[in-house]
């Protein structure tokens, strides 16, 4: 019987500790939300990648909880104007912040 509550309680813990180290805190992100993050960073690319007004290797793309932050150096104003307008178009951007500069 003894073994048995020393099997549970281990097991208990290895779940416990499991899944805690899965939650999201306001400092980093759940697996789940990784990926979709992930996803939302390779939309807000593409759509900057077929905007033929942006030099897109300029312009890089992070994701964290569905914010995206634009930073880079781009040739004009027009140009981080667009940018900030593609990245908002995208599906499960909630916000963007901008970072970019014009050389």
């Amino acid at each position: 019987m003894n073994r048995f509550i020393t099997i549970s309680a281990l097991f208990a813990a290895v779940a416990l500790t499991t899944l805690t180290g899965c939650a999201a805190t306001q400092a980093h992100e759940s697996t789940g939300q990784y990926v979709d993050d992930a996803a939302i960073t390779t939309k807000v690319k593409d759509a900057i990648l077929k905007e033929p007004t942006l030099k897109s290797a300029e312009i890089n793309v992070e994701t964290f909880k569905g914010r995206v932050q634009l930073s880079g150096f781009v040739s004009s104003r027009a140009s981080i104007d667009r940018a900030v307008q593609v990245a908002q178009s995208v599906s499960g951007v909630s916000s963007v912040a901008n970072d970019m500069r014009v050389k």
